[in-house]
């Protein structure tokens, strides 16, 4: 019924396949970043928001994929699921299905730290007593899409802030050379993590897009109209 609901929506404000022959790739959700085999560094990302835009994508008339870490959500009709668990694991995948993609959302709460050395077997207390883990990085997918793309691909980042939302959102922008930051505040009770609205302001490098709350099948509609005419422009 959402799906109908959603469809006819599109048809009703002219979006009805305006993404259709567009091929776009989306990454949710959080990672897991394994201690050993039982335990994990993750964070609050529920995919919701990753969800959402994939579903909306694929009612436009999109070719989506969605790369996803693990949630309790559905795949929504007519999308590809690649499920994956770690940093690394999103990393392969969301390379991959970039390379056949007109563009990339990337969503998802990515760790930007696993551990080093994650244990074989589950650690003891009584015996293996945990005091400190080595971390290290993880890759930077959003800077390796945009630092990879062709001219006519787009690249659409996210920045989750808890302060200095829209600084954070532009340094983001700059330092990793995406098209387009969708950037909102965490901290806030009406675009927190697992929230079903969101407040976002669109961060391009010739301005800012400061949105009101929506529902979050809205706040994809503006992320998918922002991305749609960045492709357009990039086709010229």
């Amino acid at each position: 019924m959402e799906t109908i609901a959603s469809a006819a929506l599109g048809i009703l404000d002219g979006r009805s396949h305006d993404l259709a022959g567009r091929s776009i790739v989306v990454t949710a959700g959080p990672t897991h970043e394994a201690i050993d085999p039982v335990r994990y560094i993750a964070n609050a990302s529920t995919g919701k928001m990753g969800y959402a835009i994939a579903a909306r994508a694929a009612a436009r008339g999109a070719r989506v994929t969605l790369v996803s870490g693990p949630t309790s959500l559905q795949t929504p009709v007519g999308v590809r699921l690649v499920s994956v668990v770690s940093a690394a694991q999103m990393y392969d995948a969301t390379t991959v299905a970039f390379g056949e993609a007109d563009a990339a959302i990337c969503a998802a709460a990515v760790a930007d730290y696993t551990p080093a050395n994650p244990a074989d077997h589950k650690l003891k207390k009584a015996e293996e007593r945990l005091t400190s883990i080595e971390l290290v990085e993880t890759r930077d997918i959003l800077a390796a899409l945009c630092s990879s793309r062709a001219a006519n691909q787009v690249v659409v980042g996210f920045a989750a802030e808890t302060d200095d939302l829209i600084a954070h959102a532009q340094g983001k922008l700059a330092r990793k050379g995406a098209d387009l930051i969708v950037a909102n505040d965490v901290s806030r009770a009406d675009s927190t993590f697992g929230a079903d609205t969101d407040r976002v302001a669109l961060v391009t490098a010739t301005g800012v897009d400061q949105r009101e709350t929506l529902p979050l099948a809205d706040v994809a509609d503006v992320v998918l109209d922002a991305t749609r005419d960045l492709l357009v422009g990039a086709a010229r």
